[in-house]
């Protein structure tokens, strides 16, 4: 497996060469390393993180920021958000250089005019996340939560695939949605205040071991056109002086994804070790979801490279559309600011960096 990734990237190297000799070089910038070679690096760097079962998380846990941020000086500072909403307000504060959330929230993001853009794919959801009941309410279809409460963040990607599964099931207007961070369900699902919600890991397992049952799941509904993933955001402002440094940390978010894809038992240990889970379910989490390599990233079916738009700016356009009708966000992006607004080229000269590191 080690052998065959390092085949691809290989291979991908030779390909992004090729074009750079036909003029179609990467949009990192103007020769990127003699750009920082003429300022000074940060001192440090603020990374905005969730705690779930990703590349991130083993990136962490396996020091390997330290080899790209640390020994040059820099050092990382994780700051863990619930979700997106918070990492969005940090954003508009420029507190944080980065920041992972649901795909949902970059929308926001954009739609609000925050000067960002996506990076990277940590992950495509799956059964990851989903709409949890209580099972002595002995219900198996989703028609059939008609007249109750339902909680999940608002903005997040769960909220985005409830909205559709609701909508699917005819009951969107006859259920009321609370608006709860992933910690009060977990806390009204205990007290009983609510008996449904849609959720994603760790906070999903937790109202499962509490009586839950699943009746619908992320991974059912991508099945049906709805695909939600969690993605990187840094501010432009931070990209456009530190180019290299962006796909720097890029590198560091496949290589954690690489000891996943190549060891999945080794990097659940690791993931369970850093998020004080057990080992068997942070496994089941990641299993959950679908990790993408660099050059599966920079495919057509995905983000698509430099010379290229991928298909994920068109779900996010489509995604954008839906939260657009629902008065979620009050302006919806275009096709061409999605296009814009996903950066691939850090990926490109993440895949050189690690080629050189390897």
């Amino acid at each position: 497996m080690k052998k065959c990734i390092k085949t691809n990237i290989a291979i991908l190297v030779l390909t992004i060469l090729i074009f750079s000799l036909m003029g179609c070089s990467a949009n990192i910038g103007v020769s990127t390393q003699e750009h920082e070679s003429s300022i000074s690096v940060p001192k440090e760097i603020n990374i905005g993180i969730l705690r779930v079962p990703n590349d991130e998380n083993i990136a962490i846990s396996q020091k390997i920021f330290d080899k790209y941020f640390t020994d040059k000086g820099i050092k990382c500072n994780f700051i863990v958000f619930d979700s997106g909403v918070d990492a969005n307000k940090a954003f508009a504060s420029k507190s944080i250089d980065f920041a992972t959330m649901g795909n949902t929230n970059a929308i926001v993001a954009l739609s609000t005019g925050l000067d960002v853009e996506l990076i990277w794919l940590h992950e495509v959801l799956g059964d990851i996340e989903a709409l949890a009941v209580k099972e002595d309410l002995n219900i198996s279809r989703i028609e059939e939560l008609e007249g109750m409460k339902i909680a999940t963040p608002f903005a997040s990607t769960s909220h985005y695939i409830l909205l559709n599964a609701l909508k699917n099931a005819g009951i969107e207007d006859k259920v009321q949605l609370l608006d709860m961070q992933t910690a009060d369900i977990v806390a009204a699902w205990e007290r009983g205040d609510i008996k449904a919600a849609y959720t994603w890991q760790p906070s999903l397992g937790k109202l499962l071991e509490s009586g839950g049952k699943v009746i619908v799941s992320s991974e059912d509904m991508a099945k049906q056109g709805y695909i939600t993933a969690n993605v990187k955001l840094v501010r432009k402002e931070f990209a456009q002086k530190y180019p290299e440094l962006v796909a720097s940390l890029v590198a560091c978010l496949a290589e954690g994804a690489m000891i996943y894809s190549e060891e999945p038992r080794e990097g659940a240990n690791i993931v369970a070790k850093e998020l004080q889970i057990k080992s068997e379910d942070a496994l089941k989490q990641m299993e959950g979801a679908i990790w993408l390599s660099p050059t599966e990233q920079l495919s057509s079916e995905y983000l698509g490279a430099s010379i290229s738009i991928g298909k994920f700016s068109t779900i996010m356009k489509d995604t954008a559309e839906f939260l657009g009708q629902q008065k979620f966000i009050s302006k919806v992006p275009s096709q061409e600011e999605f296009n814009k607004f996903i950066n691939s080229s850090y990926i490109e000269r993440a895949v050189q960096i690690l080629e050189t590191n390897n």
